[in-house]
């Protein structure tokens, strides 16, 4: 299999990541969507990242997709997303939180550095800021300091989702959300970020 994307998205990081975490095998060819925009289309003519290139030849794009994927070609015993449907709900909405966060992180982003400052719009920036607040509060109430992963006894899907999501908002946007704010949030990164998967997977 090929990974085709740059680690500096959190889409990419969190597929290559689980990748690892899974034992599966796979090439990670580090293309841009803005520098390498020819080449990525021969590979991905609508220019996706994440996009994976599967071994029979077949082309997947968006993470989550991605991931569904992977979780089912996965041996049994290290599929990252839990059995139990109670816990798979818990799971479910840990990721869907942490994907928001990356979403209006990278809406901020795009609004204050590929948009002309005359062009700006306030409201909306309030706006998403708002909102990136709102799920980062669920989520530090959602982490508990006492334990180091969030569903079972061992790192899952969650646990990816969430601490990608705030490296890359910490590493973007720590002028607008201070890790101070968020202290139990910052405590679980520290100890996700030090699993040999995530060091060898940084997002510069």
């Amino acid at each position: 299999m090929q990974l085709i994307g740059m680690l500096d998205s959190p889409y990419v990081r969190r597929v290559a990541i689980t990748l690892k975490l899974l034992g599966l095998s796979f090439e990670h060819r580090a293309l841009s969507v803005f520098r390498n925009v020819e080449e990525f289309q021969q590979i991905n003519p609508s220019v996706k990242a994440p996009t994976l290139v599967c071994d029979n030849g077949d082309v997947l794009m968006d993470s989550t997709l991605i991931l569904d994927y992977l979780e089912a070609i996965a041996p049994a015993d290290k599929r990252l997303m839990p059995a139990d449907i109670n816990q798979r709900l818990t799971a479910l909405r840990l990721i869907g939180l942490a994907l928001i966060a990356c979403e209006k992180t990278v809406q901020i982003v795009y609004e204050t550095t590929l948009r002309p400052p005359e062009k700006q719009h306030q409201p909306w920036i309030d706006r998403v800021q708002g909102q990136l607040h709102v799920t980062y509060n669920a989520l530090e109430s959602a982490v508990d300091a006492a334990h180091p992963w969030l569903i079972t006894n061992q790192i899952m899907q969650p646990d990816i989702t969430v601490a990608v999501a705030w490296r890359f908002t910490q590493y973007v946007l720590s002028h607008i959300v201070d890790a101070d704010r968020y202290p139990t949030l910052t405590h679980f990164s520290k100890q996700v970020e030090a699993l040999p998967e995530f060091i060898s997977t940084p997002l510069e």
